[in-house]
């Protein structure tokens, strides 16, 4: 595969993160990877990491909320006669709120983040790839896209909503070429959120109880290559220590 091919990774923050993981994984594979987060920071410092590597990157800053940022990002993706391969919504905002305590602004803004933002995401690439009749979106989800456990109420219902869009999608664009997948990501990613945030949880999972980066990134380039007729639509991820 040559970089005549892109993917496009929105959802990028920390080099220790996974949208970081999936770009540099990509990269590694020969595609020229658009990277888009927020931070413009955190974004240069990804893409020095594969660069440096001898991988072909591009950092974009966007708002997955704006429309035309998502376009920005599809046309960054494309140009240069470039066919979009991969796109990933990895964007995950969260806030722990009980119920009573979730205003109209947290849960708009929940909604706004996951849910809007991937609509808007999800529409743009179909749009981009249905004329090659080809490609793969993927919609990173969680835990709480299956079930709602409070504080997490309202993310609950946004992540709901993401894994919604994703099943629609497979339905109406899988018979035109387009493998859409949700990906349910059961348990701690070991990376700087987790460590920065939630150290005594990362002390208690272990060695062997997170999600390692380079192994989702591998599990996503593997849906990726699978053949048509036994395509994944859902699949969830989680160390073989995790309950559930």
């Amino acid at each position: 595969m040559t970089n005549d091919m892109s993917a496009l990774i929105l959802g990028v923050g920390p080099l220790e993160g996974l949208g970081a993981a999936l770009a540099t994984h990509f990269a590694a594979q020969g595609l020229t990877v658009v990277i888009a987060g927020r931070s413009a920071e955190k974004l240069d410092r990804v893409a020095d990491s594969i660069s440096r590597k001898g991988g072909a990157v591009l950092p974009v800053v966007a708002d997955a909320t704006s429309e035309s940022d998502i376009e920005h990002l599809f046309e960054t993706a494309t140009e240069k006669n470039r066919s979009l391969s991969i796109a990933v919504y990895n964007v995950d905002t969260n806030a722990s709120a009980p119920l009573l305590e979730t205003d109209l602004t947290l849960f708009k803004t929940l909604w706004e983040q996951n849910t809007l933002g991937a609509f808007l995401f999800g529409r743009e690439a179909i749009k981009m790839m249905l004329p090659q009749r080809q490609g793969t979106v993927f919609f990173t989800g969680a835990t709480a896209s299956l079930r709602a456990r409070p504080p997490f109420t309202a993310f609950a219902a946004a992540k709901a909503g993401v894994r919604a869009l994703a099943q629609g999608m497979a339905r109406e664009f899988g018979p035109q070429g387009i493998h859409v997948i949700h990906t349910v990501i059961d348990g701690v990613i070991d990376g700087e959120r987790a460590h920065s945030q939630f150290p005594g949880l990362v002390a208690i999972k272990g060695a062997d109880g997170l999600l390692q980066l380079d192994a989702i990134a591998q599990t996503y380039w593997a849906m990726h290559q699978q053949h048509p007729s036994a395509w994944t639509h859902e699949l969830d991820l989680r160390p073989f220590k995790e309950p559930f």
